[in-house]
C-alpha cells in the first residue's frame, strides 16, 4: 500500500515524522522553511491522515524504510515527535547507514506505562467504544496538547482545533478494526537499545509535557553518546505546532550542521 506522502526541496534529505495525535499536516508551519533548505519528506503513517489501515499488522519503521527507497532517498536526518520519535529511533537502530542525524521530540519510552498514561488510554478507549470519538479527541487534546500545569485557554485555540481534527481523522480509520490489527515494532526493545545510537542526536521536550516524556529525555541524554537535550518553555507535546519559531531555532541549525 502506498502511503500518503509529500516530497519537496533539494539538498540533504530530512524526514518529518508526525506524532500519534496528528498526521503530516502538523508540519505545515515547518514546510516552507525546511523545503527551502533540504529535500524534505513528510508522510501519513498508517491509520492517520490519508493513509488507511491495512488488513494485517504492519510496521511503521519498515514502512518508512520502504518509502525512502521508493522516493530515492538513501539516507536522511529524521525528525520525529512522540510516536514519530520512536519510529525514528527504530529506523536508526535497524538501519543506521540510512540515518545521518536524529531529532527526537517528546519521546515517551517508559519501560512501564505510568499511571496517568494508563488512565488516559482507558478513558480514550471507553469513549471511542461508546461511540463518542469527539469526546475521545477532546480528551486527547487536554491530556497531550494542554499537558501538565496549565489550562486550555493557555493554548492557542487554532492549535487545539488542528490537533482535534487530525485525531478525529485517525479515529475514522479505526472504526470497526479488530484488536488483531495493530502495529508491530521493527525493534521491539527500542527503549533498552538507545546506547547503540551512533549518529548526532538532539532531544527536545516541552515544559508542560507529561512526566514520562521528561523522564525519557533525561534517560536518553545519558544513554546516547553525545546527545543534547533542549527544554522548550510554554509548550507541551506539540512544540513544533505551538512554538514553531522557537522549535525551528533549535532544529534548523542542528540539521544544517548534521544532515
Amino acid at each position: 500500500m502506498q502511503l500518503h506522502h509529500e516530497v519537496a526541496g533539494s539538498g540533504p534529505a530530512v524526514v518529518l515524522i508526525h506524532e500519534g495525535i496528528a498526521d503530516s499536516r502538523m508540519w505545515d508551519p515547518q514546510w516552507p522553511s525546511y523545503t527551502s533548505r533540504f529535500r524534505t519528506l513528510r508522510h501519513d503513517m498508517r491509520g492517520f491522515g490519508e493513509s488507511p489501515l491495512p488488513p494485517e499488522p504492519w510496521s511503521n519503521a519498515e514502512d518508512l524504510i520502504e518509502l525512502l527507497g521508493d522516493v530515492g532517498i538513501e539516507c536522511a536526518a529524521l525528525v520525529g515527535v512522540s510516536l514519530g520519535a520512536r519510529v525514528a529511533l527504530e529506523v536508526a537502530l535497524a538501519r543506521p547507514e540510512m540515518v545521518t542525524a536524529l531529532v527526537l521530540v517528546g519521546a515517551a519510552l517508559p519501560r512501564e506505562a505510568p499511571e496517568d498514561m494508563r488512565g488516559y488510554w482507558e478513558e480514550e478507549e471507553r469513549l471511542f467504544a461508546e461511540g463518542d470519538p469527539d469526546g475521545a479527541a477532546e480528551l486527547t487534546v487536554r491530556f497531550w496538547v494542554v499537558g501538565v500545569g496549565r489550562d486550555e485557554e493557555d493554548v492557542d485555540p487554532d492549535v487545539r482545533r488542528r490537533v482535534f481534527e487530525m485525531q478525529r481523522r485517525a479515529y475514522d480509520h479505526w472504526k470497526g478494526v479488530g484488536e488483531e490489527i495493530d502495529e508491530r515494532k521493527l525493534v521491539p526493545d527500542v527503549a533498552d537499545r538507545a546506547g547503540e545510537v551512533g549518529m548526532p542526536v538532539l532531544l527536545i521536550v516541552g515544559e508542560h509535557d507529561r512526566a514520562a516524556c521528561h523522564e525519557t529525555a533525561e534517560r536518553l541524554v545519558q544513554e546516547i553518546p553525545g546527545a543534547r537535550l533542549e527544554r522548550m518553555s510554554a509548550t507541551a507535546h506539540a512544540p513544533s505546532m505551538e512554538r514553531p519559531v522557537e522549535f525551528d531555532a533549535l532544529v534548523l541549525p542542528f540539521l544544517e550542521t548534521h544532515a
